[in-house]
């Protein structure tokens, strides 16, 4: 991206940004849809299954456009990283710092949650796929077959209820985490801030000692003035008084 600055650089990566946001949204909305078939699968297994391929599809080109765009996002935030170190001007380096270091966290939560998307989609595959070969082996054994289909679709059931357990403790632990770092930058920010409010503090104090000071000398000047006044008086008066 040559001759590009950081602002359009930063720009494209807020763009990216919120496709990748969306894109995650999408595939847990088809992650929830395709959930809620499986326990379907016992009764009308090869029906659900042409009718879930579709959207498997569409979240696997889903998925791929997020991964796109997060390997965008990491090339961004390399080149905002050299060039806020090497072209931007002293005084506005810090706020571009705290940007491009935003920018990153961003992106690497989102990497993070894409991670765990294609984990639990390779865990879905596998079940599937157990799931199928099973069909086929009591496909012929009538009731048996059915109870021993239900049987997997209740434990199915809950572990995938503990799935759900688990990825609501990751979400609220991710929230409780970026809530405590956001506490800790508020906190730096306060201590900025009363280190500023002091060193200003700490100036004005200087300033009204040396006021003092003037208001001191000038006083003792005025008395100096005074008392040389009264003295040359008295001096001239006491040199007539002895001509006389």
């Amino acid at each position: 991206m040559a001759g590009a600055t950081i602002s359009d650089i930063y720009q494209k990566a807020r763009h990216s940004l919120l496709i990748v946001r969306d894109g995650l949204e999408r595939l847990e909305r088809l992650e929830s849809t395709t959930e809620a078939a499986h326990p379907a699968l016992s009764s009308s297994f090869s029906s659900t299954s042409l009718s879930t391929s579709s959207q498997d599809a569409a979240a696997t080109d889903l998925a791929q456009n997020v991964k796109y765009e997060i390997s965008q996002l990491q090339k961004f935030g390399a080149e905002m990283d050299m060039l806020w170190r090497s072209q931007i001007a002293k005084p506005h380096r810090d706020l571009w710092k705290r940007k491009v270091e935003q920018i990153m966290e961003e992106t690497d939560s989102l990497r993070v949650g894409l991670d765990k998307y294609f984990s639990r989609q390779y865990r879905r595959q596998a079940e599937a796929k157990e799931r199928a070969e099973l069909f086929k082996r009591t496909r012929g054994d009538g009731s048996e077959g059915a109870r021993i289909l239900q049987i997997h679709d209740d434990e199915m059931q809950a572990m995938q209820s503990a799935k759900n357990s688990s990825r609501m403790l990751d979400d609220a632990y991710e929230t409780g985490a970026a809530v405590l770092t956001q506490y800790a930058l508020q906190r730096e920010r306060l201590k900025n801030a009363q280190r500023r409010a002091l060193d200003i503090l700490n100036t004005v104090g200087l300033s009204n000692s040396v006021l003092k000071l003037v208001e001191r000398r000038h006083k003792v000047d005025k008395w100096i003035s005074y008392v040389g006044m009264i003295v040359t008086v008295v001096i001239v008066i006491s040199i007539w008084l002895w001509l006389r």
